[in-house]
């Protein structure tokens, strides 16, 4: 099951280098890897990194394109997907992003732009229940994470799923959409935890 294209923030604070090229493919164990266009899966997502690694990435290789405080990386991830790395001044400061778009559209790149400024100067300090669940599986190892198969119900194959700490039962494999609020606040850093659940855009 792949998910529709959204622009989405994918990660809360800046990520460092490690967590950089982990997300980069985050979604690795899907089911049928190798068979299937992931475009939708990938498109729209972003997080926020160093001004060192967007520079890092600058110089691998000579960009696709640049335009003005973004740039775009030569080889793609998939189809018509690539990296597009921005350096956009927020609040008075230059903050550094990286984002997948799909440049079988060519506003993509834009409207990721408008969407990160959008929301990274909201007054308000909130995360929807969609931001919650994938910071939390932005930042969960591999090891604890991965996709219903054949065992699941019919619904559920290829959905993700997680590891949660169930107390007296121990740990169990659970659909990372159905965790409880508990659940998801147990899995949230103790700084992004309490923050108040904002209503999705």
């Amino acid at each position: 099951m792949l998910h529709l294209s959204s622009i989405r923030k994918i990660f809360f604070g800046c990520a460092d280098r490690r967590q950089m090229f982990r997300m980069f493919d985050r979604h690795a164990q899907r089911p049928n890897r190798w068979d299937a266009d992931a475009s939708a899966l990938y498109a729209g997502e972003w997080f926020e990194i160093d001004a060192v690694d967007h520079d890092y990435m600058f110089e691998i290789l000579p960009p696709l394109w640049m335009r003005g405080d973004m740039f775009a990386m030569r080889e793609f991830l998939t189809y018509s997907v690539t990296s597009v790395f921005f350096a956009l001044t927020i609040d008075g400061r230059v903050r550094h992003f990286h984002g997948y778009c799909d440049l079988s559209d060519r506003g993509s790149a834009e409207r990721m732009r408008t969407a990160i400024i959008d929301r990274e100067t909201r007054p308000v300090k909130a995360m929807t229940r969609t931001e919650r669940l994938d910071h939390i599986w932005s930042a969960t190892h591999d090891d604890y994470r991965g996709y219903a198969g054949d065992r699941w119900p019919e619904p559920s194959r290829g959905k993700r799923t997680i590891t949660v700490y169930g107390g007296s039962w121990g740990t169990t494999l659970k659909l990372l959409d159905d965790l409880t609020d508990h659940e998801i606040s147990a899995k949230l850093p103790v700084h992004l935890r309490y923050l108040p659940v904002a209503i999705a855009a």
